[in-house]
């Protein structure tokens, strides 16, 4: 077999395979970064390429910016480029050392008085941002920011003063979340998923299963989605379903969903695969890169969920 450098050259997969099609139009449209994420994780590549493109976005703050989350345009450093940053890292088991006590400090830095992450910091002013996510001189505490970002760091391991405060707004925003929408739940999940407290975790978690369920927030039938209505301000066809909540069979959310709600679920984000090979964005399209920048983020996730659960993309 041949070798490029110390990875062996991957099997090449069958024609036609959803592996086959994402690939091509991973090659033919996706940022660098995208590029070499989808190496590592189908084509035996290595977390070296991965951590070079990321450093492109990376800041002398110790956050990231230039763009890295699509929504948000410009160069000044973010929480939400920076959590996704923090999720690259995680992908490649590369979260932790200096460059994660860096990304500490920057959070630090731009956190709100209860020690949490605003979803929007006054610096993006004056640079492109989507029109759904509003810059404000005081933004407030937001668990779609902060959960993630949490959960990353308690399941590295990652210890720092920044982290107390953070988790305990986490504690009381989650336990306290009543009428909700999709994405909060979902913030919810990436923290509950790694919070250190698991019984509390599991607790929490079967109340917000009871939650979704009661609100209607996963379309449990993919046949019908006219029963289930889209949350104000989504776009049209924004529906939310049981995979979008389960990542992967060990999340806290899998024992919401049925074994056959699941894999209509799942059956259903299979099918979703277009006929360039990619996976299409449900959220509002408010400007033209946002397509080309963050169709193949979503085309890597989808493949990562339907291997995860054993399904064959090739």
């Amino acid at each position: 077999m041949a070798e490029t450098g110390d990875s062996p050259l991957p099997p090449t997969p069958p024609a036609h395979s959803p592996l086959f099609r994402a690939e091509q139009f991973v090659w033919l449209t996706a940022r660098v970064l995208e590029q070499r994420l989808f190496a590592y994780h189908f084509l035996n590549g290595t977390a070296d390429p991965v951590e070079t493109a990321l450093d492109a976005y990376r800041n002398e703050d110790g956050g990231y910016g230039h763009g890295l989350e699509p929504d948000l345009r410009g160069p000044v450093s973010q929480p939400l480029h920076t959590g996704h940053a923090l999720h690259v890292l995680d992908a490649i088991e590369r979260c932790g050392g200096q460059r994660v006590d860096r990304v500490c400090r920057y959070l630090t830095s731009v956190s709100t008085p209860d020690g949490a992450l605003p979803a929007i910091h006054p610096s993006q002013r004056g640079y492109p941002t989507a029109p759904f996510m509003p810059v404000v001189d005081d933004p407030p505490s937001s668990l779609l920011a902060t959960g993630p970002v949490v959960g990353l760091l308690h399941r590295n391991e990652v210890w720092h003063a920044w982290l107390f405060r953070a988790t305990d707004f986490c504690w009381q925003a989650v336990e306290s979340l009543d009428k909700s929408h999709p994405y909060e739940i979902q913030a919810a999940v990436a923290f509950l998923d790694s919070a250190p407290d698991r019984t509390r975790a599991e607790t929490a978690a079967d109340r917000l299963g009871r939650l979704v369920r009661e609100q209607r927030l996963a379309a449990l039938e993919p046949d019908n989605l006219a029963a289930y209505p889209v949350s104000p301000g989504y776009a049209p066809a924004e529906h939310h379903f049981p995979h979008d909540y389960a990542r992967t069979p060990r999340s806290l959310a899998r024992a919401w969903f049925t074994d056959d709600e699941m894999s209509r679920s799942l059956d259903h984000l299979a099918d979703g695969q277009q006929q360039d090979g990619g996976w299409p964005l449900l959220w509002h399209q408010w400007a033209p890169v946002l397509a080309p920048e963050a169709r193949p983020m979503v085309t890597i996730e989808a493949l990562r969920t339907l291997r995860a659960y054993g399904r064959h993309i090739g």
